[in-house]
């Protein structure tokens, strides 16, 4: 796969979106963003499919898919999705993500709820057509500043721990700060490969 700057211009990072008021006061916001040489509906259903245990996140599958391969077609078993639907975080979870809007072609929000009825996380994938062959996906994460809060008791199947999953117990053990700026880097680096796979496959 080429390199393709995933890297979302000031004015994308500045701009409102729509899911910006599930998390109101976020403590970090992460904001990337990929031209693909598609249109909209070309690139929905990789969007639709994905999730551990479905298609994959398209990034690191040794990391966040126990090694898994993220998948290379579209599944259509798994394109019809609905709010409250959920996308595994990592195989076998059933609670992150959970899916909070689907407006295809164009918009699909995911959240990590809390108990209390707010949000930890919110993840927005908007694509944002920019003539009738290609398409800007912006996607952003905004993080509670109540993160991780229970993210290290979300459910999941007795076993051995997948690595991203070894690598958040090890963080929780660490202090906050340091937890936070590996927590930001990893994502950077995990949501850069997740765009990059997501163009690729909609581009071939």
């Amino acid at each position: 796969m080429s390199f393709t700057s995933c890297l979302a211009s000031r004015e994308e990072k500045q701009r409102l979106m729509p899911a910006d008021f599930l998390v109101p006061d976020p403590m970090g916001i992460v904001t990337h963003a990929v031209t693909i040489n598609a249109p909209p509906e070309r690139v929905w259903p990789w969007l639709a499919q994905m999730g551990a245990g479905r298609a994959g996140w398209y990034s690191y599958d040794w990391i966040d898919n126990g090694g898994h391969p993220s998948a290379n077609s579209i599944q259509p078993e798994y394109l019809q999705i609905a709010p409250g639907d959920v996308m595994p975080a990592t195989p076998g979870m059933g609670d992150a993500f959970r899916v909070t809007t689907v407006q295809p072609p164009y918009d699909l929000v995911l959240t990590v709820p809390e108990t209390s009825g707010a949000n930890q996380v919110s993840w927005e994938f908007l694509l944002e057509p920019m003539d009738h062959k290609r398409t800007r996906l912006i996607v952003r994460g905004r993080v509670s500043r109540h993160w991780p809060g229970s993210i290290r008791e979300r459910s999941r199947p007795p076993g051995r721990l997948i690595f991203i999953e070894r690598i958040y117990a090890i963080l929780a053990r660490s202090p906050r700060p340091l937890m936070l700026l590996v927590a930001a880097f990893g994502h950077y680096i995990m949501q850069a490969r997740m765009l990059r796979g997501i163009k690729h496959r909609a581009e071939t």
